[in-house]
């Protein structure tokens, strides 16, 4: 009969589920689906809250409040269909930042060049080192007429497009 300590030598590292996909279905703590949802005391207040973190990040991308218990002291346990609610919500939260950080960074306008719809688009690179964006020039079919280099800071806008167009897509000052 093998004993505790042999068996524990004769299991391989894959036997053992790793930290971060361990399964967790407790009171105030669930981790599940690259997702951990943890129930914390409201430093604000007497109640709680709950914090939603996806796998792999450090900051929550989601933290509200959690609903009492009926000792009125104690939070509510987490269950089943609180998690994938909280899941859907800090889903939803992360969706919504990301289309807002790509409509920061992605920009564009269309005007008229000669009777022809001219597409001017801008995309800024937020790059640590160097920090730039390219403004380019599409025709109706997608083809590209002109692409420059430019500050992060440049506006597009429709006249800023235009003096572009203009002056025959040279570099903005």
């Amino acid at each position: 009969m093998l004993r505790l300590t042999e068996f524990r030598l004769a299991m391989t590292d894959s036997d053992f589920p790793s930290a971060d996909n361990d399964v967790i279905h407790e009171d105030r703590l669930w981790r599940d689906d690259g997702w951990t949802a943890r129930v914390i005391k409201n430093e604000d207040d007497d109640g709680w809250a709950v914090e939603m973190i996806q796998e792999g990040e450090a900051e929550p991308a989601l933290v509200g409040p959690w609903t009492m218990g009926r000792d009125k002291k104690n939070p509510k346990p987490l269950d089943a269909n609180a998690f994938r609610t909280l899941v859907k919500t800090a889903s939803e939260v992360l969706r919504r930042h990301e289309q807002q950080r790509h409509a920061m960074l992605h920009k564009n306008v269309t005007i008229d060049v000669d009777g022809e719809d001219v597409t001017i688009t801008l995309d800024i690179v937020p790059d640590d080192d160097d920090p730039h964006a390219n403004l380019k020039a599409f025709d109706p079919y997608g083809t590209q007429l002109a692409h420059v280099r430019v500050s992060p800071a440049f506006k597009l806008n429709k006249a800023s497009a235009e003096r572009w167009a203009e002056n025959e897509y040279a570099k903005p000052n």
